[in-house]
């Protein structure tokens, strides 16, 4: 929401650019043509993302003229072929469906033409496979993958869940309380986590499961904006007392791996 410009300003601290241009600077004239055009967003829930009372055809067409997108062929034709690339085997019918028509995994396809149909430059995509089951989860994450390479658009994935990780990620950013714990590429998150929030997140996974599953101790603290040192410091069995003082500054472990943690050498057990 903060990248969209969804949130009001005094919520929002700093500055996040795209091309070149500081997005919370920007007019809300500005922000709404930027919005589906440029950067779009798959939304958590497919069946709330989706107007129930509107046909199919009908809200991918709105997008379309909303951003005055110019094509080839007629907005129906445009319409079919993407939900073509969906990989849906009947688009004709389903363009004339209503979204309670259809099953989870298909308003999940549906979310994904509507964020892609525009050919954005980057696709926001929250908890994309949440309440589907493991078969279709896989579906979709291959979909979003090869969808995003046809037309050249980069994926930010917002997830808890590791597999979905290891399945799309090429860089890993970690975290909590609002604030960066850890950065990489994927495979120094799996195999070379240094921050005890990563480990701790990786010990926890269900593979690891032991006749009791492991768990990070604590919980997680309300009120992150009031605290000067690391938000994680209260929940970390190698917290000092500077980590509750301080905010650590960034270490740079190589070229691509950056941890923000003043003991980075404890192992999470």
């Amino acid at each position: 929401k903060s990248i969209m410009g969804l949130l009001q300003q005094t919520q929002i601290d700093g500055e996040i650019f795209f091309e070149g241009q500081n997005i919370l600077a920007m007019k809300e004239k500005e922000l709404s043509k930027l919005r589906g055009r440029n950067i779009s967003m798959i939304f958590q829930e497919p069946m709330s993302a989706l107007n129930p009372v509107m046909k199919i055809r009908t809200q991918l067409e709105e997008i379309l003229k909303i951003h005055n997108y110019k094509c080839k062929i007629s907005y129906a034709e445009k319409i079919r072929s993407t939900l073509a690339m969906m990989n849906i085997s009947n688009p004709e019918e389903i363009m004339e469906r209503y979204p309670f028509e259809l099953s989870g995994g298909l308003c999940q396809r549906i979310v994904i033409a509507m964020a892609v149909i525009c050919q954005p430059e980057l696709i926001i995509a929250d908890e994309p496979t949440t309440a589907l089951d493991v078969t279709t989860q896989a579906e979709i994450l291959c979909l979003l993958k090869e969808t995003a390479k046809k037309i050249g658009s980069s994926v930010l994935i917002i997830t808890h869940d590791l597999g979905v990780v290891a399945e799309c990620a090429d860089r890993v950013v970690v975290m909590y309380g609002g604030k960066l714990m850890e950065q990489g590429n994927v495979e120094e998150f799996f195999y070379h986590s240094k921050h005890p929030y990563s480990k701790g997140l990786l010990v926890s996974r269900p593979m690891n499961f032991n006749g009791r599953y492991p768990v990070i101790p604590g919980n997680i603290t309300r009120n992150v904006n009031t605290i000067d040192g690391c938000p994680f410091a209260e929940r970390c069995k190698h917290a000092q007392d500077i980590c509750k003082k301080e905010f650590p500054k960034e270490q740079i472990i190589s070229e691509e791996h950056k941890v923000w943690c003043w003991n980075t050498e404890s192992e999470v057990v």
